[in-house]
């Protein structure tokens, strides 16, 4: 097996990708992010992503996604949506999930929430901060588990990614996204 892993999100100023009910709001919606964001994961092979991270795009029932729950013991096909498999890290490895999801190699985009953004912080090949410079979301919940007691940059730079050029998404609202790479 061969993958490319590549995380994408867009946090406020202060670090957040939602507010304190745990849901991205208006304020954090760009329409530069969200064409960048689209075109990623239109190339993508796989999605992997938690219950409450799904991009609700027109391709999104199109495209293979494995769904991280602890409410089975291992991998199971998603009674719901198309084309989505549910994953327990705890019960078997992510190769295995990804060979369970029809997915044997290509680009694997992980979109969120926190915990699953952890989970292959030492496997990103590129992750994708966007940054919303003009938005706070006082309270709100972090884009990695340590976040706010680290800002993103700290955790990205962590784990052994640096940031390369940043690129304007949105320049009206300064929205930037920077790629953090390996190596």
């Amino acid at each position: 097996m061969s993958f490319r892993i590549e995380g994408y999100v867009i946090v406020s100023a202060d670090g957040m990708l939602a507010d304190a009910d745990h849901v991205m709001p208006d304020s954090l919606k760009f329409e530069g992010d969200k064409r960048f964001f689209e075109s990623a994961l239109d190339r993508a092979a796989l999605i992997v992503h938690g219950r409450h991270s799904h991009e609700q795009q027109p391709n999104s029932p199109k495209r293979r996604r494995l769904i991280l729950t602890r409410k089975i013991p291992s991998l199971a096909v998603d009674p719901e949506l198309p084309n989505a498999s549910l994953w327990n890290p705890l019960g078997t490895s992510f190769e295995e999930a990804a060979d369970f999801a029809g997915v044997t190699s290509g680009t694997v985009a992980v979109i969120g929430g926190p915990v699953v953004f952890d989970m292959f912080m030492d496997r990103y090949d590129t992750f994708w901060l966007s940054e919303a410079p003009h938005v706070r979301l006082p309270g709100g919940e972090g884009c990695f588990t340590e976040v706010p007691a680290r800002t993103p940059y700290e955790v990205l730079s962590s784990h052994g990614l640096k940031a390369d050029a940043p690129q304007m998404l949105d320049a009206a609202d300064g929205v930037i996204v920077t790629p953090w790479r390996r190596g």
